[in-house]
Formats: C-alpha cells, sequence, structure tokens
C-alpha cells in the first residue's frame, strides 16, 4: 500500500505533464484532441482507479506466490534475465486477458471505462476500472512461475508494464517506422480503440504487437478509414463511477428479464454485447448505428462548469496527493475514511459535470462528510503537522464548493441551459 503511494506520488505529476503538453501541442497545430471536460473525467477516473489499487480493494483468487511455491521448476534469481522473463510473460498475460475482456460479456464491464472516452489521448489512458474487484487471470503467469521468475520481480514488473502502455494514447503520433513491426504503436493503438467495422476487437497487445500478428488479432491502420473513438453503447456521462457499472447493471437487468434460465445464465460468458432474443427491442439501450454520424456526448456546456470541473479535479489531486504521500502517518484504517471521501468527492462534482441535479446531494453528503471527519479527529488526517491552520482552509473550500454546486444547478443550469442529461 504505502510503497505503491510514494510511486504513484511521483508517476502522477509526469503524467499529468504530458497531457498538458499534449494538449498545448494539439492547441498549436489547431487539432485540439484534448476537450477540457474529457479529460477532467478521464484524470478522475485515474485517480479513482489508483485509489482502488493503493486501497487494495481488490483480490486475486491464486497467488502468483501460491503458484511459484507449487510449480517451479527452475528458481532464478532477481537477475536482469529474470526481469525479462517477467516483462515478456506478463505481457503474454496482459494480451490475454486484454482479449478476454473484449470477448466475454461480463469481463468487458471492467474494461469498458478504458474505451469510454470519445477522444483518443493520454488522458484516456487513465480511464482505468475499479470494478475489478477479483483478479482471475493470475494462472497466464504459470510461465514465469514455472522458470522460477521471483515474486518481487513480477511486483516490480506490473506497474511498469502498465506505465509503459500511456504514451501511445496519441493521434499527434503517427507511425514510428520499424518500430511497428515489434512494439505497439500510438497506429496500432487507434485502431485498437476504434468502433468501425473494421478495426473492431483488435490489436489487442499491451508492449510487444508480436501476440496480435501471432494469434490472428493484428489490423494496421487504414489511410482511407480514419478511426473513429468510443464504445457502441456510448456512455453518455462524465462520472467514472457510473461508467465502471453500466455493462454490468445491463446485465443484471437482462438476466432478471429473462424467461429463459439458460439465458439467465449464460449471458454472463456470452459474447460482449449479446442479449437474448427480442431484448433489443423490447428493452432497448441506446446504440450507435453509423460511427461517422452521430454527436460526441457533452459537446455543449457552460464556461464557468468547464473552469470549475478544473478547480475541482486539480484540488482532488491535491487530497489525492497528501494520502499517497502520508500513508503511513494517517494510518489504518483512516487511509480508508480518506479513500471514501475521495469517491464521493469525484462521484459529486462528475454528477455536477454532467448537468444532474443530484449533484446537490452528493455535494452536501461530501460536505457534511468532511466536516464530520474534522470534528471526530479534530484534524484533517494529521495535516496540521505539516501545514498549519490546513483546517480551516479545508473548511473553507467544502463550504465553496457547495455554494458553487447550488449555484450551478439552481440558477446556470437554467440560465444557460446546459442541462445534459437528468438525474
Amino acid at each position: 500500500m504505502e510503497e505503491y503511494g510514494k510511486i504513484l506520488v511521483f508517476a502522477m505529476p509526469v503524467f499529468l505533464l504530458l497531457i498538458i503538453i499534449e494538449k498545448i501541442y494539439g492547441y498549436y497545430k489547431g487539432e485540439d484532441t484534448s476537450p477540457n471536460m474529457d479529460s477532467v473525467s478521464s484524470i478522475s477516473s485515474g485517480m479513482v482507479n489508483s485509489l482502488k489499487d493503493v486501497l487494495g480493494l481488490s483480490i486475486t483468487l491464486i497467488s502468483y506466490d501460491w503458484i511459484v511455491s507449487k510449480i517451479t521448476i527452475f528458481h532464478l534469481e532477481a537477475t536482469v534475465l529474470a526481469y525479462i522473463i517477467g516483462f515478456i510473460t506478463i505481457d503474454f498475460y496482459g494480451y490475454w486477458s486484454h482479449r478476454f475482456s473484449h470477448q466475454i460479456n461480463f469481463l468487458w464491464n471492467k474494461h469498458a471505462i478504458h474505451h469510454s472516452s470519445e477522444e483518443f489521448n493520454l488522458a484516456c489512458a487513465l480511464r482505468q476500472p475499479i470494478s475489478s474487484f477479483v483478479n482471475l487471470f493470475t494462472f497466464l503467469l504459470i510461465p514465469a512461475a514455472l522458470l522460477g521468475v521471483p515474486p518481487k520481480v513480477i511486483a516490480v514488473t506490473l506497474p511498469i508494464h502498465l506505465f509503459l502502455q500511456f504514451w501511445y494514447h496519441t493521434k499527434h503520433i503517427k507511425k514510428i517506422g520499424f518500430l511497428e513491426n515489434i512494439l505497439v504503436s500510438p497506429s496500432h493503438h487507434r485502431v485498437h480503440h476504434a468502433i468501425n467495422p473494421e478495426y473492431m476487437d483488435k490489436n489487442h497487445s499491451q508492449i510487444f504487437i508480436i501476440w496480435d500478428k501471432l494469434f490472428g488479432t493484428f489490423q494496421e491502420e487504414l489511410a482511407s478509414v480514419p478511426p473513429v473513438f468510443g464504445i457502441t453503447r456510448p456512455a453518455q456521462t462524465w462520472n467514472p463511477i457510473r461508467i465502471n457499472f453500466q455493462h454490468l447493471w445491463l446485465i443484471i437487468t437482462d438476466a432478471w428479464r429473462a424467461e429463459n434460465w439458460k439465458d439467465k445464465f449464460t449471458i454472463w460468458f456470452k459474447p460482449t454485447g449479446w442479449r437474448p432474443e427480442n431484448f433489443e427491442e423490447k428493452y432497448p439501450v441506446h446504440k450507435i448505428k453509423d460511427v461517422y454520424a452521430f454527436e460526441k456526448y457533452g459537446s455543449q456546456y457552460s464556461k464557468k462548469l468547464m473552469i470549475w470541473s478544473i478547480i475541482q479535479a486539480t484540488v482532488t489531486l491535491l487530497f489525492i496527493s497528501y494520502l499517497y504521500n502520508s500513508i503511513a502517518l494517517i494510518g489504518l484504517p483512516n487511509v480508508f475514511v480518506f479513500g471514501a471521501f475521495i469517491f464521493i468527492t469525484v462521484y459529486s462534482y462528475t454528477e455536477l459535470m454532467d448537468g444532474r441535479k443530484i449533484s446537490i446531494f452528493w455535494e452536501t453528503l461530501r460536505f457534511a462528510f468532511g466536516i464530520a471527519i474534522i470534528t471526530y479527529f479534530g484534524d484533517w488526517f494529521s495535516i496540521n503537522q505539516l501545514f498549519p491552520y490546513a483546517n480551516y482552509i479545508i473548511i473553507g473550500y467544502l463550504m465553496l464548493s457547495l455554494i458553487v454546486t447550488v449555484y450551478f444547478v439552481s440558477v446556470n443550469f437554467e440560465k444557460e441551459k446546459v442541462v445534459l442529461t437528468s438525474s
């Protein structure tokens, strides 16, 4: 927990800086691929995902340590060779777990968030799941276990492997020459994120593109077919927590409605998007039929709301940075209380971004929760030891946030007609 938090304290500013550079470069080139509201939603998704990982809110059914203890043939030391083998095995593991997530209905729920942006930029790389509470695919690391790759090598290599997937989420890098034959490139990954029929469910590799070429899922980006991004059942929300459970909720409701008991069971394991016969007519859900003719979500919004959303995301980043840097100081179980506050914060301001009037409820709950924390502990998780008067600053911020939320819901939404969806 503490170690991963420390890593993220250094990684987050790097990712944020690169996102800002991409934004500035796109603006300069006249091709801004990072709309502000989309980027705020993506960064917010990254925050709640990292929080889930730091707090350990998931379980592994079969741990790598256990597999190594049962089947290893050799016993490697933590040498360069062990790291190379571990990295390649993790990439193999990543290809298949990624591919399964696209092909099996219930697994798509944990991956839909990553594809939910209708843009393609560095920020959308941060759209990672909070709904993956159970790790099912550790068995794919069996090749590393057989060769005796130490568990600590896998533990170090996994986050590195994940961070290396950040850079190719961009439209500004076209082709990378001969490396296109070896590595996953921005061009390859644009194909993967596209909803064009020619591109669907292709290029699942994460670092080495060889897996797609080996297993028949490779597709080159075609000059005649510009990629269109998103998911065919669009999320239509900026709220990353809503997005994380939309597909799961559809499966649950379809399973409940299904009259055939076989459908109630098999719907979970059918190909992604499968629904019982006639359900598209009986219980329709919005689906993009023409990928070249649909309106992107949230293309119109209040400039004031956009600025406030950026401020909220920035303040939340400061909160979460303090949490990650002070886990030992805050201690258990208080880190989970802090984590709950962050989840409510993200839910509240992204509901406001969607123009939902119910955001007043969530903001009021957040205000009450924040005041209760300071009242109960007498301090905001020991922050006064580092920043005198921090309590008063936080109380002032919470009051301001509640007032601004009331303003947007009661005045601004009506005045500027920017309510995008009903609560």
